[in-house]
């Protein structure tokens, strides 16, 4: 029987706002760092811990309401002027922040929490007895993570940037894993600590803070069936502005009304009535409702559209705490806060997301004296922005650290077998960042205390491109590094481009595109054994589509589409175009082909295939791969 029956809708709305609260309060105790002294910040997180024991009080919750109780007490005294607010003491207060989320956690699970941890709550009872904090001691080590299945290895990040300063590869590296205990996300992410020579290792330069997980958690913080199916029902709700539903409504009213006249013109029309008045009435009541249906599709679409500043705002607190652990002063800015983005999006960009930026703190960054020595400044920014442009949402996540030297990864991709010299030589420096991405870039390493074991840089880029997006890297040795994402608007809607395989359409994104061109056979060279097109001075092979599928090849293809991913460049050659839609994605959930995304309907019926390129492509790469015994690389389209 759960502690909280007949209390269920009570408890959600609870662990929603007191969710949203604990975001807000990281986010302040972050600034507080900064400005130790700011009465309205030390105000605000005084009036958060007071809600949530309010809320806490309410359900009964009583170890909660003890936690926040004494958390709050240490704010009043704070606030009032009557304790200084030093690094220990804020450790101790992150520490109990972290407690509360773990708390979160346990009623999530329909159980009342346990007590939290008796060293948080000593550490606590000592501030408000004006006792100093304890140096850090060591506390009962995190259990190990749970195995997991060949997770994909980590990019060598140290010899990525270690050309900066002439630096030789290190002997060796440490591996950092982290499964963020300090936000809701609960998908595990991986770093790895800079091995430069000479310098401390990170857990060594900085000693982490004394409180770590609680005894009581389960080993590897593997969710039970109750917290998953908690977990589900969060993801499966959304909030919406009242203003937008109420013009859906307005919107489904006005489409009644137009339907309404329809009807009533029709049962003219078949009584014999075909005046031009009443076929003039006909026409304008048709593009009435294209308009209104027009506009209710985008007025949906809206529903579906949230901030991503409710994604953004976990994000200081899992900077702060690497940085303080690795003995960094890095600060995270924050811009385009308010930019909208479909929901279902932004729960699958908060794994990627957490990746780049605890990549960012943990190797685009150095260490302060690093820095200095380089004329640069102690404090590293790391700046995460999001903004629309056009039909597209950009996510910038930009660091002012030693950056990367496409030579190094040439070299590195070389001497692990990943492409020949021959093929490295032909690499621009756009395609050889991007080889960061291939799943064997990368070291194994040794695990180490911080975190545990989790996805690699080529698991980032499958996750942004199943959203349809793209990812790619700027960077400039000794300034830093930049990533772009570009992502659709919305995942319910797709562009896409129509292409002919005889008469048989297909759809392909159009967000792959880059332009449209006649192939003239004359033209065609065979290099290597491909079929090549020269355009612009750029040499692409020539793939086409029948080949992908698998179809006969009837004739040769009247015209190429010049298609670019992340990692590479081709000409798919079709018979013909059908023009450009935008396509309702329906899935394939039951019966889905290999190579197709989804289906939709054209205006006149006709249902097409929407393809998956990148599961195309891989069948051929796969192809090839055996054919060649292994000779296959990722370089046969760049």
């Amino acid at each position: 029987m759960s502690d909280f029956a007949g209390m269920e809708d009570l408890l959600q709305d609870f662990l929603q706002e007191a969710h949203d609260l604990l975001s807000d309060v990281d986010n302040k105790l972050v600034d507080l760092e900064k400005i130790p002294d700011d009465r309205g910040l030390l105000n605000d997180i005084f009036r958060g811990f007071h809600t949530v024991k309010g809320g806490a009080g309410f359900l009964n919750a009583s170890e909660l309401v003890t936690l926040c109780h004494l958390t709050e007490n240490l704010f009043d005294r704070l606030r009032n002027g009557e304790l200084q607010l030093t690094p220990e003491l804020m450790d101790v207060i992150m520490a109990a922040t972290k407690g509360v989320r773990d708390m979160f956690g346990e009623l999530g699970q329909m159980v009342q929490p346990q007590p939290a941890d008796p060293q948080v709550i000593a550490a606590l009872q000592g501030a408000l007895n004006d006792e100093a904090p304890a140096a850090p001691v060591a506390f009962p080590a995190s259990p190990p993570p749970e195995p997991v299945a060949a997770a994909p290895d980590e990019p060598d990040w140290n010899v990525l940037h270690a050309a900066v300063a002439g630096e030789t590869a290190p002997v060796a590296t440490v591996e950092i894993i982290t499964k963020s205990e300090s936000t809701v996300a609960t998908a595990p992410v991986i770093t790895s600590a800079p091995a430069v020579p000479g310098a401390v290792a990170p857990q060594q330069a900085a000693a982490p803070s004394p409180f770590g997980r609680r005894t009581t958690d389960r080993p590897g913080g593997a969710p039970t069936s109750a917290r998953r199916a908690e977990e589900r029902t969060r993801e499966n709700t959304i909030r919406v502005d009242t203003a937008r539903l109420d013009q859906v409504l307005n919107l489904s009213g006005e489409i009644g009304l137009t339907k309404n006249r329809l009807t009533s013109l029709r049962a003219d029309i078949l009584a014999g009535k075909s005046d031009s008045e009443t076929l003039h009435a006909l026409d304008q009541a048709v593009s009435q409702l294209d308009l209104l249906v027009s506009d209710l599709q985008n007025s949906v679409m809206k529903t579906r559209m949230q901030s991503i500043g409710r994604l953004f705002q976990k994000y200081p607190r899992i900077a702060r705490d690497l940085a303080r652990q690795l003995g960094k002063d890095v600060e995270l800015v924050l811009a385009g806060e308010e930019t909208e983005v479909d929901k279902t999006m932004i729960e699958d960009l908060a794994d990627p997301l957490i990746h780049l930026i605890r990549n960012a703190v943990d190797h685009g960054v150095e260490m302060p004296a690093e820095r200095q020595a380089a004329g640069k400044p102690a404090k590293s920014l790391v700046r995460l922005e999001a903004r629309q442009e056009g039909d597209h949402i950009l996510l910038i996540i930009a660091d002012d650290g030693k950056g990367m030297s496409a030579e190094r990864i040439r070299a590195k991709a070389v001497e692990k077998g990943l492409l020949s010299e021959e093929e490295a030589n032909t690499l621009d420096e756009r395609q050889s960042l991007n080889l960061i991405f291939l799943p064997g870039f990368s070291t194994k390493t040794q695990i180490s205390d911080v975190s545990g074991r989790g996805v690699g840089m080529d698991v980032v880029k499958t996750n942004i491109q199943k959203l349809n997006g793209s990812i790619e890297i700027r960077s400039e040795p000794g300034k830093g590094s930049v990533f772009i994402i570009s992502l659709p608007l919305t995942l319910a809607i797709l562009p896409v481009l129509l292409v002919l395989l005889g008469d048989q359409p297909f759809a392909l994104p159009l967000s792959l595109v880059r332009e449209i061109l006649p192939i003239e056979q004359s033209k065609i060279r065979e290099v290597g054994g491909k079929e090549t097109l020269v355009v612009r001075g750029e040499v692409l092979p020539v793939i086409t589509l029948a080949r992908l599928l698998g179809w006969p090849l009837e004739k040769q293809p009247e015209y190429g589409v010049f298609m670019q991913t992340a990692e590479r460049s081709f000409i798919l050659g079709v018979d013909s175009f059908a023009g450009r839609d935008d396509a309702v994605i329906k899935s394939l959930e039951d019966f889905r082909p290999k190579g197709v995304a989804g289906v939709t309907t054209l205006s006149n019926g006709q249902i097409v295939l929407i393809l998956d390129m990148k599961e195309l492509l891989s069948d051929l790469v796969g192809h090839h791969h055996s054919e060649a015994g292994g000779g296959m690389r990722a370089l046969d389209f760049a």
